[in-house]
């Protein structure tokens, strides 16, 4: 299975040496309940919502930088930069601040 793999061709996701897992809590800045519904975004393609604790999780994210972007609705939206490295989950917890009305 690992020879299929490394013979697929996606370009979707850059060439990296190893995957990891990228998982955390979203939660609200002001009160620290959690987020529900967050979307959470690594590299533009890989995606989890958070579920009614905050809590997501992605699989197979490539070793090195990568992008992330959290959104949710009346929040302001976080856009950062991470560097993860390969089997080794990496932990996102973050607070979301309300978007001003």
């Amino acid at each position: 299975m690992a020879a299929f793999l490394a013979g697929c061709n996606t370009d979707s996701l850059p060439p990296a040496s190893g995957f990891t897992t990228v998982s955390g809590t979203i939660v609200d800045a002001a009160t620290k309940t959690p987020v529900a519904g967050a979307v959470v975004t690594v590299d533009t393609v890989l995606t989890a919502t958070t579920d009614a604790s905050g809590k997501f999780a992605i699989e197979k994210v490539p070793s090195g930088i990568v992008d992330y972007t959290v959104t949710a609705k009346g929040y302001k939206v976080v856009t950062s930069t991470a560097e993860v490295e390969p089997s080794k989950p990496y932990e996102l917890d973050l607070s979301l601040v309300a978007a001003s009305p």
